[in-house]
């Protein structure tokens, strides 16, 4: 508990100093770099006066120091105050969309990375195969294509021509929201396991060959004990280093399918706030990601630990 204790410690001085230099580098482009918010707002055609104005009224008329100050304190605190467009409270906003992204990505995230590791890990029995090999080039090919051609895909051939799922929309509720969610989360399973197949199936083939896994074989252990209880437990450390890899994807990776499915998630309050100029949103969002990224990080080198006692903190 006391090396736990003071690894934290050392990570947590570690993220504060990412957060500070994270959060200058985001004021740096969006005060400085980007221009006059209230000449962009506004238009070419603004008056001086109506420019002072604004400034005043969005605090922009105060120096650098102190507004740098409020999004430093807005990434612990996380009040990000209001938008410029919709004048509701980012955080709210945050929250609301965040819910409904994650009735798409949460599952498309589990069940995918379920079904990648269960079919990596049993196709390692079946290496060389032709099955093998279709399997692989598969995912070559899936991952080719780009995301728009199977939403375009699944929208016209599933919702318009069989009818089986709405084209787009959503309702709030959690069987209101189900015959919504089903299409975009099928596209987003098979993405991610195309996406993870090659990766998950190199980690496990290097792993078979080893000689505990030889030793275990010559013991006359089944082949699904050897590889769902031994293998699987030895390859955790490369599938926690994916997990937490993706999960922050969880809120902001759905940006293109919430836009063409007209799912009012998280992705599609940035690409409004984008659209509209809205600077807070768009920070809020940036600082957001950053700070989950930090805290997955985390949260994944004490996982390392909790699998593979080799590995101390």
């Amino acid at each position: 508990m006391t090396y736990l204790f003071l690894y934290l410690l050392r990570r947590l001085c570690y993220a504060l100093s990412v957060i500070v230099g994270a959060t200058f580098l985001i004021f740096i482009i969006f005060n400085i770099l980007v221009g006059d918010p209230t000449h962009i707002l506004l238009g070419k055609y603004a008056t001086p006066e109506a420019m002072v104005l604004l400034a005043r009224e969005l605090s922009l008329d105060r120096p650098w120091h102190l507004q740098y100050w409020e999004v430093l304190k807005s990434a612990f605190t996380f009040n990000f105050g209001y938008s410029w467009t919709t004048k509701q409270h980012i955080l709210k906003t945050f929250q609301e969309g965040g819910l409904v992204s994650l009735t798409v990505t949460l599952p498309a995230f589990f069940i995918g990375n379920g079904l990648v590791i269960a079919v990596a890990l049993w196709m390692t029995q079946y290496r060389g195969t032709i099955w093998d090999r279709l399997l692989v080039i598969f995912c070559i090919v899936t991952t080719s294509i780009s995301l728009l051609v199977y939403i375009l895909i699944g929208q016209l051939f599933f919702a318009c021509k069989l009818r089986l799922f709405p084209i787009m929309g959503y309702e709030k509720g959690f069987f209101a929201c189900v015959p919504y969610i089903i299409l975009p989360t099928i596209i987003l399973v098979l993405l991610h396991f195309c996406y993870h197949y090659r990766f998950y199936r190199t980690i496990m083939l290097e792993e078979i060959y080893q000689d505990y896994v030889r030793t275990a074989r010559a013991k006359g252990l089944q082949e699904e004990t050897v590889l769902f209880k031994h293998v699987f437990k030895n390859v955790m450390v490369p599938i926690i280093t994916t997990f937490v890899k993706d999960f922050p994807s969880l809120l902001f990776g759905s940006i293109v399918i919430e836009n063409f499915f007209g799912i009012p998630g998280l992705g599609n309050v940035v690409i409004d706030a984008i659209s509209r100029c809205d600077f807070p949103t768009i920070k809020a969002a940036t600082i957001m990601a950053a700070v989950l990224s930090i805290l997955c990080n985390i949260v994944g080198d004490v996982l390392y630990t909790l699998v593979d006692p080799r590995i101390k903190l």
